[in-house]
């Protein structure tokens, strides 16, 4: 059994800018498991209220017709290098996946970038308010050089250099281009209609409560969801803290728990998972890899 401190302590011995890799694999996979994939399904969803993100992703129907594919090809793709490091075959071949699909569509820079913004600050966020404990200071900065080397191999530019900016970055966006849309909406909803169905029947209508109360002010503006009432919302968010609280009670995690183990995971349930070259979608269009391996 270790203690609750234990990788906390090995945390403390690591450099954020050349260990990065290792921390980050440390905090989301034994620290705070549960909490990362929330955290990057939340982080998703906000993506969802800007209508050039939020739109498009309506028009290819992925999220709308195919939720719980989509859900989890997204998990294991964003996983591979973070499993394997960015050098590792099976990484490359996820990462260019994902550029495969984004190739296909015209997507900004300032789009891509914000979505990658997305996944360093609403972690960092999230944990500030619901983990076990905040993020250490090494964590976050290793969060920062984790997701700006996908950014670089995603073809990305002007990507923030540190968490701060990250922060920053996203809050700025946010102000400027969060917006209602109805094919935003439409993902929006059919997304927390896939969150619902992880939990047994009797609670499933519960979750839209839950879920709009997690949501700040803005977000919810955007989708034009009304806002639960303040003592559904104080009991959501408490409840979120009361379990962090409990966490911190009990022993660290010693094996680590990747996004294939939650039960959340159920699309290949049966089947198995296929080769990496044959997860996500295929647009007709897609070119192939818009970013250049030369270097």
């Amino acid at each position: 059994m270790l203690t609750r401190d234990h990788w906390q302590k090995k945390i403390a011995t690591l450099d954020p800018q050349t260990d990065w890799l290792e921390i980050l694999r440390i905090s989301s996979m034994h620290e705070f498991p549960w909490d990362t994939l929330q955290a990057l399904s939340f982080a998703l969803y906000r993506t969802y209220a800007v209508p050039s993100v939020g739109g498009l992703l309506d028009t290819t129907g992925e999220f709308t017709e195919r939720a719980q594919k989509r859900y989890d090809d997204t998990s294991i793709l964003l996983e591979e290098p973070l499993l394997k490091g960015f050098e590792h075959p099976d990484a490359r071949t996820a990462i260019r996946r994902i550029n495969q699909m984004h190739g296909a569509y015209e997507i900004s820079n300032d789009d891509m970038r914000y979505v990658l913004c997305t996944f360093v600050a609403t972690p960092i966020r999230w944990m500030d308010a619901y983990g076990y404990r905040p993020m250490m200071e090494q964590e976050k900065i290793a969060t920062a050089n984790y997701y700006r080397t996908l950014g670089r191999h995603m073809n990305i530019k002007d990507i923030p250099q540190t968490w701060q900016e990250f922060c920053a970055a996203l809050d700025a966006y946010e102000a400027e281009h969060f917006a209602f849309d109805e094919g935003g909406r439409r993902v929006a909803d059919a997304t927390k209609d896939l969150m619902a169905s992880f939990y047994p029947k009797p609670v499933r209508p519960l979750i839209d409560l839950f879920a709009r109360s997690i949501m700040d002010q803005p977000l919810r503006a955007a989708f034009r969801y009304d806002a639960p009432p303040k003592p559904v919302e104080l009991i959501s968010r408490g409840a979120l803290k009361l379990r962090g609280k409990v966490l911190s009670r009990m022993p660290a995690r010693r094996r680590p728990k990747k996004a294939q183990d939650d039960r959340s995971f159920t699309y290949y349930k049966k089947t198995g998972v296929p080769p990496l070259a044959e997860l996500g979608s295929f647009p007709k269009q897609a070119p192939g890899c818009p970013v250049s391996h030369a270097s």
